[in-house]
């Protein structure tokens, strides 16, 4: 099977993290979301990233469809067979994808004023799953599950940009930071994206224009000019 998306779209990396997860072989293939390849429109409904081709040549898109696809037909199922458990599950995990932009717009804050506006939207969604964790490393317990793998997207980049700039998205939730913790300790994150990832990433974060590389020049004596194809526009192409 291929995903075709695009290398810092966090709803490729939480597709991508439940194959690494389960152990599935899938090649990845990258595109220039400004200037869409024809057979890619031809195949993606909305012109949005990331798909899935299956291994019989079929198409499937939106990430919340294409990780519950995979749950089922990649290995044993991550989610309980209980209805009501099941629904809880994706619920929470829905939490999370609809997220991912709001972080993405935290990220691209021009000032601190800015920044802390955006970031009260994602501190919200932290309060809120906290009220789920408890003293062991994962959402359901010693094992990661479809929850933990919906929210290691915005744990990874919080990571990387508490890494690099100093700055915190979850220093007022500790039980989400020991979370945040457990999952970058599996290794996981970082098998689900690209090797130039931090690069390009800091590249399209951390740049001069936003307030957090400007927090990055300030820790490090320099500002991060790593590669990046990504444009603001690019990340309305994610879904």
């Amino acid at each position: 099977m291929k995903i075709v998306s695009f290398k810092i779209c966090p709803f490729v990396q939480r597709v991508a993290a439940l194959l690494e997860f389960k152990g599935a072989a899938y090649d990845i293939e990258y595109i220039d979301l400004s200037n869409k390849p024809q057979w890619f429109l031809d195949v993606s409904p909305n012109g949005q990233v990331p798909i899935l081709v299956t291994d019989d040549g079929r198409v499937l898109f939106e990430s919340d469809a294409i990780v519950e696809y995979l749950d089922e037909a990649v290995s044993e199922p991550l989610l309980p067979t209980d209805l009501v458990e099941k629904a809880q599950q994706r619920a929470w995990s829905y939490l999370a994808s609809k997220h991912y932009l709001v972080q993405y717009s935290a990220q691209r804050s021009s000032d601190a004023v800015e920044l802390e506006q955006r970031a009260d939207k994602l501190s919200t969604a932290f309060d809120k799953i906290s009220t789920q964790l408890s003293n062991k490393p994962f959402i359901n317990g010693e094992h990661m599950g479809m929850v933990d793998i919906a929210w290691l997207p915005i744990l990874h980049r919080a990571a990387v940009i508490e890494e690099y700039s100093g700055y915190d998205f979850l220093a007022d939730f500790p039980r989400a930071k020991k979370w945040q913790s457990a999952i970058i300790a599996t290794g996981l994150p970082k098998r689900s994206v690209p090797t130039d990832f931090n690069d390009r990433f800091a590249g399209f974060y951390l740049s001069d224009s936003t307030y957090l590389g400007q927090l990055t020049k300030n820790k490090q004596g320099q500002s991060c000019s790593g590669p990046c194809e990504c444009t603001v526009e690019d990340m309305d192409c994610c879904a």
